[in-house]
């Protein structure tokens, strides 16, 4: 292996987190595409207690964990920051990125059928949108910051219709613009690829009773 190595799978975001952090700084890596259906030895080497992706590995080195690795590229790399210099809102910024965390993909499942879920995703959005992005461009003001990557997680959950439809204009803008800087654009996930290949697995599964 190189230097740098990153194993992921093609349909995960938290394998884009990481390919999205390196290339904002201009980090080189070496990408080897992981099949979760069969584990490779590597994976199962390196990640023994979640056996998830994405691994890291930075001189031979494995760090795991999706939120521990671009930490660490941000200490490693400190040029074109994720996060601010300032310490208050550096922490600021933290915050945001944990409240996102705990709430995970609950945030975006709005539509989903159930009225007090849908309108407990309705709310931690509309909190995201007025709290956290106001009125910038994104969450790191003209740049985008630690906590864009993580919300870019809506991009998988269908997030540029539902902030629409809700009427979250800032955060349909705040998607919009994320997925048009260029590093992003020429690396998302197509999403139809990815529900075709979950239809298929999901084909290939063994029927359970």
């Amino acid at each position: 292996m190189g230097e740098v190595n990153l194993v992921g799978t093609w349909v995960s975001p938290y394998t884009y987190r990481i390919k999205w952090a390196l290339k904002l700084k201009g980090i080189a890596f070496d990408y080897i595409e992981e099949d979760l259906c069969n584990k490779s030895a590597l994976l199962l080497q390196y990640n023994p207690i979640h056996k998830k992706v994405p691994v890291f590995f930075h001189g031979g080195k494995p760090i795991c964990e999706s939120m521990v690795i671009i930490e660490y590229i941000e200490e490693i790399w400190p040029h074109n920051p994720l996060l601010p210099t300032d310490p208050y809102e550096r922490a600021m910024l933290r915050f945001w990125i944990k409240y996102a965390e705990d709430k995970g993909p609950s945030m975006w499942m709005v539509g989903e059928g159930q009225h007090k879920a849908e309108q407990n995703s309705l709310e931690m959005l509309k909190i995201i949108e007025e709290k956290a992005l106001g009125d910038k461009k994104f969450f790191g003001g003209d740049n985008i910051s630690m906590l864009d990557i993580v919300l870019g997680l809506g991009h998988w959950l269908g997030g540029e219709k539902l902030l629409e439809a809700h009427k979250l204009h800032r955060l349909h803008v705040w998607l919009k613009n994320f997925k048009q800087v260029p590093v992003i654009k020429e690396d998302l996930l197509d999403l139809d690829a990815m529900l075709a290949y979950l239809r298929r697995q999901r084909e290939m599964s063994p029927a359970t009773h």
